[in-house]
């Protein structure tokens, strides 16, 4: 009976939340999210100048950054509906990339920017950087700049803590798996995976609702994406296995501003060191109950 209450006030969160956040979102925003205090501050670095970055220069006369980010991924870029927030890993890694830039990182301005608007919008100059689950692949390095990546994501299964059973995609040889309609994960599943009983939706929140109402065995989709999941709900829910894909975050800038995709990589591998991106993981994503993995090498590949 406890564990029936525990998922109808999880499901009833969820519902509060994609109503708040609109209908047909990847992924609506948490019921509760990173808590102030937990989060890693982030020293200006006040002397930084960056002359050869137009980008740098643009924002410097302005006085602050316009970052491109998502607004309904849990624990990672998430806006709050009612005071305008953002928060999230992609937001913390974000606000530590301002801070090595010289910019106050509360001074930053956010823009939700969909998937499909990414580069457009890197190209005209509408944001500086995009921090946003944005995997880098040569195709898009045709069109913008990479910085870092900064995480190693790649597709997972999101599981009920009670579920004992599957390990990885091995194990889902008769399970009923959830996935967003045509998405990569949904394909690989198809294709590597057939026993496996597919159904899919627009969004990846019904799929986690239908999890928990036990109408499927498990979730796929970005690890990342379900660790946000996972930490709205440790309790009723895990992530299980190692990843079977390779989705290397980057930051996205525009192409040919080396110089800032440069600077950006330099402040990466600082906040690694000084332990700044192990906090901003803790915060976010580790409250799935995951530890912080080693972050990726950061890869300075020749100016384009």
């Amino acid at each position: 009976m406890l564990r029936t209450k525990n998922i109808a006030a999880v499901l009833a969160g969820l519902l509060l939340a994609a109503l708040a956040a609109g209908c047909g979102k990847e992924g609506s925003p948490p019921v509760k999210g990173p808590r102030a205090d937990q989060l890693p501050r982030y020293t200006v670095d006040t002397g930084f100048e960056l002359p050869g970055s137009p980008t740098w220069r643009k924002a410097h006369r302005r006085g602050y950054l316009v970052v491109g980010a998502k607004e309904d991924q849990p624990y990672l870029g998430e806006k709050d509906p009612a005071s305008g927030v953002y928060s999230g890993f992609d937001i913390e890694i974000a606000r530590m990339m301002a801070a090595s830039l010289g910019f106050e990182p509360k001074t930053i301005r956010f823009r939700t920017i969909a998937s499909a608007n990414r580069e457009t919008a890197l190209q005209n100059g509408q944001i500086d950087y995009y921090v946003g689950t944005y995997t880098i692949n040569d195709m898009r390095k045709k069109l913008v700049g990479f910085a870092g990546p900064y995480y190693m994501a790649g597709q997972g299964l999101l599981v009920r803590t009670d579920e004992n059973d599957i390990h990885g995609p091995q194990d889902l040889a008769g399970k009923t798996v959830c996935s967003a309609a045509g998405s990569t994960p949904y394909q690989r599943i198809a294709a590597d995976y057939p026993k496996a009983k597919l159904v899919a939706y627009d969004t990846y929140s019904i799929c986690v609702d239908n999890l928990l109402t036990f109408q499927v065995d498990a979730v796929t989709t970005d690890d990342a994406i379900l660790l946000g999941f996972a930490a709205k709900a440790p309790d009723e829910m895990k992530v299980v296995g190692k990843p079977f894909s390779q989705e290397p975050y980057g930051i996205g800038v525009p192409r040919g501003d080396n110089a800032l995709r440069l600077a950006l990589d330099d402040a990466l591998e600082e906040n690694e060191r000084n332990g700044n991106w192990k906090k901003a993981f803790e915060a976010t994503l580790g409250l799935s109950g995951v530890p912080a993995p080693k972050p990726p090498p950061i890869d300075r590949y020749p100016a384009n």
